[in-house]
């Protein structure tokens, strides 16, 4: 995860909205934060956004359908490939979490780095 912005480690709602989904899943989630400010080292970044920079030069950006199609052929020579999906869903500003959920918080803070590093294992 990016360590800013609202999947910052810092912020209970993304905590909150992560045990939500391990739930749901059924599935234990594993978060390693990078710290903040330092995303841009991140290596997924700097191996397949230059593609699909390049996909996207020299074209103009008249629908949403346009981007997607142009996204959705970006490939690198090592098989890397996209799979886009449009949301329509509006992003909520304002959310807050339970107001209990920081007293019964169920993620579980590794020893090494515990700000940066924890799970959410699913709840009953």
């Amino acid at each position: 995860c990016d360590g800013g912005g609202s999947n910052s480690s810092r912020h209970y709602i993304f905590k909150e909205d992560l045990q939500k989904t391990a739930n749901a899943l059924g599935l234990e989630i594993r978060i390693a934060h990078y710290p903040p400010y330092t995303s841009k080292y991140n290596p997924i970044e700097h191996r397949f956004f230059p593609h699909v920079t390049r996909a996207c030069e020299g074209v103009v950006f008249d629908s949403v359908e346009t981007v997607k199609t142009l996204i959705s052929r970006t490939s690198t020579s090592k098989g890397l490939t996209t799979i886009v999906h449009i949301l329509d869903k509006i992003y909520e500003t304002g959310r807050k979490y339970a107001a209990d959920f920081k007293e019964i918080m169920p993620i579980v803070f590794d020893t090494h780095l515990p700000k940066w590093n924890y799970r959410a294992i699913p709840q009953e």
